[in-house]
């Protein structure tokens, strides 16, 4: 008898993976540029729109907060249709830096003190050689100022945060890598405030660190959670709460009015703390400060995680051993013996007398 040979379907070796597509480059960088270029249009339109709101309604007071309301909106809504033009699944919120996750108010509030702490280590010199000068206006017009202050500097980090660090950095580090982007965005800095007639030394060094620093925490947190919290708390209280400028600009300082008097390296003239050079030894220590805290968060939303990978290899059998199976398999009998069934053997009773019971 002919015994066919049935084959193994584990003898075929499957084809491996596909490897999963990355988006190009080039894409990547354009996306990149057109955020960057919508965010600086977004903000020229903010201003001229909440200039002309301001004088018909006669919202002088309230100016700043809306041109801030209006920047986020706009900047939002933009990168919505950058979004779709990318073809990205990712939520919206994903993409502009704003995921919803639990430790979103940890991530803020470690940002803001960060932030705070670096205000008060800038001030806290001034006051000790005594060459801050203070003017109180505690009347309640002041506190409604101060109120509008802090709004407006909330939303305006936020509007800025999300339009340099949520949507077009992600971009730039798929395009070139992180360490590569963190450099580009020093670089960026570096030319922005050498523009600046008070574009001084130490300005220029204090944005290129403070760039190293913000792009820091995008990448150890994959959001803008902790740089929105650490670029408003360090806003808020060196501008609102002790009355400096920031950046040259003094409108928000209502009840407290500070002047310092020194040396750039101490006050940073009318610039403020922004342009101290003490400030450049702060945020040099605020780097390792900002690894040490967010290792966690690092670990939980930054490392890749571990895929299985490769694909089933089987060897297969000797042609010495298929052969003795087919032989086995041609020498064995045509038709079964029959079985024999044993069955149980009927229990009986006990005979007494030779009569069971």
């Amino acid at each position: 008898m002919q015994v066919e040979s049935i084959p193994n379907p584990t003898t075929a070796v499957p084809p491996p993976p596909r490897p999963r597509v990355a988006r190009p480059g080039l894409l990547n960088f354009g996306l990149f540029f057109a955020a960057t270029a919508w965010y600086f249009c977004a903000r020229a339109i903010a201003e001229s729109a909440s200039r002309g709101l301001a004088m018909r309604l006669d919202l002088s007071d309230a100016q700043p907060l809306v041109q801030a309301a209006l920047l986020l909106f706009l900047v939002v809504v933009g990168f919505a249709l950058l979004r779709v033009i990318e073809r990205r699944d990712a939520p919206l919120r994903d993409a502009i830096g704003l995921p919803k996750r639990a430790t979103a108010g940890a991530e803020w509030a470690t940002g803001a003190a960060i932030g705070w702490g670096l205000a008060v280590a800038a001030i806290l010199p001034m006051v000790v050689m005594r060459g801050l000068s203070v003017h109180l206006w505690t009347a309640p017009r002041a506190f409604e100022l101060a109120g509008f202050s802090l709004a407006t500097l909330a939303i305006a980090t936020l509007a800025r945060d999300v339009g340099v660090f949520g949507y077009g950095f992600q971009r730039l580090v798929d395009a070139m890598g992180p360490v590569r982007a963190t450099i580009l965005m020093a670089v960026f800095a570096a030319i922005d405030h050498s523009l600046d007639a008070a574009g001084s030394s130490a300005v220029i060094t204090i944005a290129v660190l403070t760039a190293v620093l913000v792009s820091l925490c995008w990448l150890r947190t994959h959001a803008v959670w902790l740089t929105w919290g650490l670029h408003f708390a360090w806003a808020a209280a060196a501008g609102v709460l002790f009355g400096l400028p920031l950046g040259g600009d003094t409108s928000f300082s209502s009840v407290v009015d500070a002047r310092a008097a020194g040396p750039l390296w101490l006050t940073g003239g009318v610039y403020g703390p922004a342009a101290a050079g003490i400030s450049i030894l702060l945020a040099l220590a605020a780097i390792p400060i900002l690894v040490k805290v967010t290792s966690d968060w690092a670990w939980d939303y930054t490392r890749k995680p571990i895929v299985a990978a490769g694909y089933d290899v089987t060897i297969a059998p000797p042609a010495a051993h298929v052969a003795m199976e087919q032989a086995a398999l041609a020498a064995a009998p045509a038709a079964p013996g029959a079985l024999v069934q044993i069955l149980p053997v009927t229990p009986q009773g006990r005979t007494v007398g030779g009569s069971s019971e």
